[in-house]
């Protein structure tokens, strides 16, 4: 069968942040699914089939991480997206029936792709004990995510100390239910962003990831109430980056962005 590597949130290969990409013709055991995505190793691997015509979604979607299956993930399905739009296995809007529910992404005859997600909850919470110090920076301020995310986000007090953050990823590791999700206002929004931030997810096997779309539905809310604006640019990451473009619609969420196959081959198992 066919698996592709596919960088999303990127108009240019090697950066933004990879997902293997398999369509099937229906899922096989978990088992083995979670096998493929360890043996590729990357942060997200999407498993995706066609679902029978005349329901509330085109595919039936899951994406696992090399440790786990996740409930909800951005840049694995704009990935898959891609793959359906430039193979020709869809057309125009597709939906996904996922964990989270149903999910909309839209391709744009530029190649952008744009997502309908559900926004996040935001609730303001004390910083868990040990928090400040496995960051190993000053927070601002931290808010618990949607069940579907799990996240903690994480307000730095400038850009440079979300950039220059080592955290411990050990003790990180057991401080949240998915991961922790540093931010802050960029410094020079006439650059092209809004806001920074940087994903960490050590809990399910992901040391750092690139850019984390999912994230992007708790983000939006949070610098959309502080910026005053429903339209955004978010950019993620600390050696490999990307860009995402938020649109806060009340409970839904919108992210676009760009994403180019790298690797096109053939799976032998």
């Amino acid at each position: 069968m066919r698996i592709r590597i596919v960088d999303a949130f990127t108009d240019r290969p090697f950066s933004g942040n990879p997902a293997g990409v398999l369509l099937l013709d229906s899922f096989p055991d978990d088992h083995w699914l979670q096998k493929v995505a360890t043996e590729v190793n990357l942060s997200e691997t999407a498993f995706a089939h066609p679902l029978p015509p005349g329901g509330e979604a085109d595919w039936a979607l899951r994406w696992f991480t090399p440790a786990t299956e996740v409930d909800m993930c951005g840049h694995a399905t704009l990935a898959t997206a891609h793959v359906l739009h430039t193979t020709g296995a869809a057309t125009g809007t597709v939906r996904f029936a996922a964990r989270c529910g149903v999910l909309a992404a839209t391709t744009a005859p530029d190649g952008t792709i744009t997502m309908d997600f559900p926004t996040s909850s935001l609730t303001p919470v004390a910083a868990p004990d040990g928090l400040e110090k496995a960051l190993g920076a000053e927070i601002v301020s931290v808010h618990d995510t949607a069940a579907h995310i799990g996240d903690l986000l994480v307000e730095l007090r400038d850009e440079a100390a979300v950039r220059s953050l080592t955290p411990d990823l050990t003790a990180l590791a057991g401080l949240s239910e998915r991961g922790v999700i540093a931010t802050a206002a960029a410094e020079q929004p006439d650059r092209g962003y809004d806001f920074v931030s940087r994903g960490f997810f050590p809990r399910v096997g992901i040391d750092e990831d690139p850019v984390t779309g999912s994230a992007h539905t708790a983000l939006a809310p949070f610098w959309t109430a502080r910026l005053g604006r429903d339209d955004l640019t978010g950019l993620q990451g600390g050696a490999r980056t990307g860009i995402v473009r938020t649109r806060l619609r009340g409970d839904r969420t919108l992210l676009t962005g760009h994403a180019v196959t790298v690797i096109d081959g053939e799976l032998n198992a």
